[in-house]
């Protein structure tokens, strides 16, 4: 391979790189621990606690914004405030390769609010949400007859101790 084409190839690295990697620093770290304590917090008060200009908050807010680090923000409730108070997490082993074949099954189930995937013994945790224990037994009744779910395993949370 010739120089020309080696610089071509390693220039076309380089701007792969640019645009697909996503720089956060420790200035960036904090903002974020900042947002996830209160994502309505004034940015002047982040400023003053970053010890940085308000301009520096709000163009880091916008990069962090466009380059999808910060996919929006949320509110979180006290669990007497929501519907579905009882939250459980079902740990789950799937069957060979059905890990997608799975992962679709469950995504379409009302009652899973998040999932994800993992290594060790078991392949999915999935986050669930229900108005009662009778509704926890319902669901996971429904989602071990999916097929390519091997085991489970369930366990019901009690409380939360940091959000």
């Amino acid at each position: 391979m010739n120089s020309h084409k080696i610089d071509q190839k390693e220039t076309i690295i380089a701007q792969i790189v640019i645009d697909n990697w996503h720089f956060v620093d420790d200035t960036d770290r904090k903002l974020l621990s900042l947002l996830r304590e209160n994502a309505r917090a004034p940015v002047a008060a982040m400023a003053k606690a970053l010890g940085v200009s308000r301009g520096t908050v709000q163009n880091r807010l916008a990069r962090l914004e466009a380059d999808g680090t910060v996919l929006g923000y949320t509110v979180r409730l006290k669990a007497s405030a929501e519907d579905r108070r009882i939250r459980a997490f079902m740990t789950v082993a799937v069957e060979g390769n059905r890990t997608d074949e799975v992962l679709r099954a469950l995504r379409g189930d009302p009652a899973v609010r998040a999932l994800h995937t993992t290594n060790g013994r078991w392949d999915i945790v999935a986050e669930l949400h229900t108005d009662s224990l009778e509704a926890v037994d319902r669901v996971l009744g429904r989602i071990r007859l999916i097929e390519g779910i091997s085991s489970t395993e369930t366990s019901l949370l009690l409380s939360t101790h940091k959000y």
